[in-house]
């Protein structure tokens, strides 16, 4: 939930019902403010002398003024200034505030606050150019996309222990469709099998792939062992599942 900004005429109100002998709890019940924060102005109302009831309340400006943020002083603004374009460096990379506050301190000998280095950090992010992202089509059976990570443990027949697996995932780049299979290693071996079986699931291959980092010679070698032994440049059998059939 969004912070709600509060009146000048809800302090005032606060600051009465302070004065009266109000809990926070009974303030935060009645709306004006939360209990943390009436707890700080009652702390704040108590240095300030306002609690104190042989004294007329303060008036609006004084209020205002006392809650006003601090500014920031000009040494500290003209100093990190230097750093702006150091610190967009950084923030580009994901660097976070603390660290960047740290590294500054560390190695440039910066003194500020904290706070300094953050309001810094929100005036820079608000110039960087928004994330883009490019969306892409594919007509059926034109394209898949494999994936092979780090999969659940199940148990080994062999052992009936647990044991690492890997996940091979072939998505179908039109309709999502997937096949799935968990394997026990991420050998070069079992890498072609693996393409091989979600090509006989699928009931084809696809018009085209983009290769990983594997040798291209063996992906060559997984798609000509199920066509054949033949490499089609028109690719006679196209992925298809489900409505993407264009064999």
């Amino acid at each position: 939930m969004a912070r709600r900004s509060i009146e000048m005429h809800e302090y005032r109100q606060v600051l009465m019902r302070l004065r009266q002998g109000d809990s926070e709890r009974e303030i935060a019940r009645s709306g004006l403010m939360g209990r943390a924060k009436a707890a700080r102005f009652r702390e704040l109302a108590r240095e300030k002398g306002w609690l104190e009831l042989t004294r007329p309340l303060p008036p609006d400006a004084e209020i205002a003024a006392v809650l006003a943020p601090p500014r920031v002083p000009l040494t500290a603004q003209s100093t990190l200034a230097a750093y702006r374009p150091l610190v967009a460096q950084w923030l580009g990379q994901g660097v976070s505030g603390v660290a960047i506050h740290a590294a500054l301190a560390r190695e440039h000998g910066f003194t500020g606050h904290y706070s300094s280095v953050r309001r810094l950090i929100a005036a820079v992010a608000r110039e960087l150019p928004p994330d883009t992202t490019v969306r892409l089509t594919f007509d059926p059976g034109e394209a898949a996309q494999v994936d092979f990570g780090a999969g659940p443990e199940l148990i080994d027949p062999a052992t009936g222990q647990l044991r690492r697996t890997w996940a091979f995932v072939m998505t179908l780049a039109f309709s999502r469709h997937q096949y799935v299979e968990f394997v026990w290693d991420q050998s070069v071996r079992t890498w072609l099998a693996c393409h091989q079986r979600a090509f006989d699931w699928f009931g084809a291959v696809p018009t085209q792939w983009n290769l990983s980092s594997r040798d291209p010679l063996q992906w060559c070698e997984a798609y000509c062992n199920y066509s054949g032994g033949t490499h089609h440049n028109g690719h006679q059998h196209h992925i298809s599942r489900e409505g993407e059939m264009n064999a």
